[in-house]
Formats: C-alpha cells, structure tokens, sequence
C-alpha cells in the first residue's frame, strides 16, 4: 500500500469493473481511507458508468483503476481520457491491466507497448511501468471468462502516469518587454583594414603600365550596319495567323476588321438595275431618290436610307 503514494487528506477514487471481486473491493477501500484518513471521502466508481459521473474536472489527486486484486480491467481511450479530466493538475493515476505479449485476435487488449502509448495520448505524462508479471492461472481463466480471450502469452502491467500541472484550457499573461532599443548614434565601425582594401588613391595606379582598351575596338563591322525598320516591328497579328485582334490592338488588324464590317452592311442590288436611276429601279430598292451611277462606283448611303428600304 506504501507503494501508492497516497497521504492523509488526499481525494482518491477507486475504479472497478465486473471482474474485480467484491471482497477484495471492499479491503481495498478500508485500506485506502485509512490511509487518506476520516476528513477525506473514498470514490468507488464503475468503470462503464464513469463517464457518467457526476465529478468536476480536478477532483481527485489519485486514481486507482485495475488495482482490485484480482481484477482483469481494460481501459479505453475514453475512460484514459476521463481519468485525465477529473485528476488535479499534478495528480497521479495508477492502474493495472493485462497485455499480450503481441498482437492477437482479440483488439480490445493492447500490447505491452500500445499500453504507454494510450496513456501519453490521453494527456497523461511521466508515463512508466511499475511492474510486470504474468498471470497466475486463476487470473488466466478470469481473462477467458471475461475478456474472451484464448491466448496463454497474457502479462499484468501496472502503470503510472502524471496529470501536468496546468488545467485543460488554461491560460496565463506572458510578460512581454517591449521596450524600445535606443537608436545607435553613428555609423556601425568599419574595419580599418577592409577599408582600405576598397579605397584606391592616384598613387595605387600605374597608368604607364596599364593597357587601356579602346570601346571602338570592341564593334565589328556587323554592329556598325543600320538595323532594317521592318526587322524592329513586331509581327501583327494578322501575320500571326490570327483571325480576331488583340484588346489593345496596334497592328492594325482592329481597324481593318472593322473597315470589313462597314462595308458588309451595305446593301448590295438584287436586280442589278439600280445604277440606272429610278425608272428602272424597283419599289423597295435603298438607291431610290438618288441620281443614277456608274457601274462599280462607290455609293454610300445615309442610315435614315437604310432603315427607309
């Protein structure tokens, strides 16, 4: 019992489940809240109905889950997590379960390893083994009744773990400093002797025997051509095969199109007559009123002729 940690006035809950025997239960209790002594109350808590307990979050500073002699209990992830929840910050949970040896048929027992691995994820922390032990035959054929389990490879593991010394969802002020540098005076150093790498004077250069290069010499006769102005205009689009021209068009090709387009609306004769003048031309044609032409002259006619015909 020494080896629970648990001093007077301590809150302690006691987790069972249907394999945990009843005597047992009850010496476990009597043991638990001698030791917590007569001011503090002992929890005794069903590991199904837990979660529908009535306990606030921080409630106890220990937890024993699985420590009924006896006991085969298995916890899920969502008694871990409860557990976590009704620990005091700084609280610690002790509890005992049986492992396989390596993963088997039957999930709901976890492996030696997977064991640690629930704890940490249920927010638990400083999780390690206390003991490990295999299971005495009665405790084998308690697994087999309860647990549906079949194997012989089945280990008793007790563990420990920590609650960390802060509360789900708290928060704290940091201590900012925001205190403005005070601005440097000059300018930063400079090395003497980089900067005197860097600094050349009149006397540092020997003209005499220095081979300067004249920039005339560095043009060939094909850079001194005058380029051709039709090789410096970019292609239009109607070069480029394009049928329909650019938003901000400067070729041209905008204002072509567009010249195409005033010239098929004009109306074209259907009888061929209308150069003649009016006596030969028919009673809805848009030329009449207006002198007769020569064949292939360019007649353009007003919009208020258009709408009329």
């Amino acid at each position: 019992m020494a080896a629970y940690g648990i001093s007077v006035g301590q809150r302690v809950a006691v987790i069972w489940d249907s394999s945990s025997p009843v005597e047992g239960l009850k010496n476990l209790v009597a043991k638990i809240q001698a030791l917590v002594g007569p001011e503090s109350r002992v929890s005794v808590e069903n590991i199904d109905q837990l979660s529908h307990s009535a306990h606030a979050e921080s409630s106890f500073d220990v937890v024993l889950s699985g420590m009924v002699p006896g006991s085969m209990t298995l916890h899920s992830a969502e008694v871990l997590a409860e557990i976590a929840r009704i620990l005091k910050p700084g609280g610690r949970v002790l509890l005992k379960e049986p492992v396989a040896a390596q993963i088997g048929n039957n999930s709901r027992i976890k492996t030696a390893a997977r064991l640690p691995t629930a704890l940490t994820l249920s927010g638990l922390v400083e999780v390690k083994e206390l003991q490990k032990e295999p299971l005495t035959p009665e405790e084998t054929q308690s697994v087999q009744e309860h647990l549906s389990y079949q194997g012989n490879d089945l280990l008793s593991v007790q563990m420990e773990g920590k609650k960390p010394n802060f509360e789900v969802g708290s928060s704290s002020q940091l201590k900012l400093s925001f205190a403005k540098k005070s601005a440097s005076s000059g300018k930063p150093a400079v090395d003497p002797a980089a900067a005197k790498l860097w600094t050349l004077s009149a006397n540092d250069m020997d003209d005499e025997g220095m081979d300067l290069l004249d920039s005339d010499e560095l043009l060939d006769s094909e850079d001194l051509k005058k380029p051709d102005p039709s090789s410096l205009k970019a292609p239009s689009c109607k070069e480029l095969g394009k049928k329909k021209a650019c938003k901000n068009c400067t070729c041209g090709l905008a204002e072509d199109l567009e010249q195409e387009k005033r010239e098929s609306l004009q109306p074209k004769s259907a009888c061929g007559n209308c150069y003649l003048g009016d006596a030969f031309r028919c009673a809805s044609c848009p030329y009449m009123g207006m002198p007769a032409f020569k064949p292939g002259e360019k007649i353009l006619l007003a919009e208020n002729n258009l709408h009329d015909a």
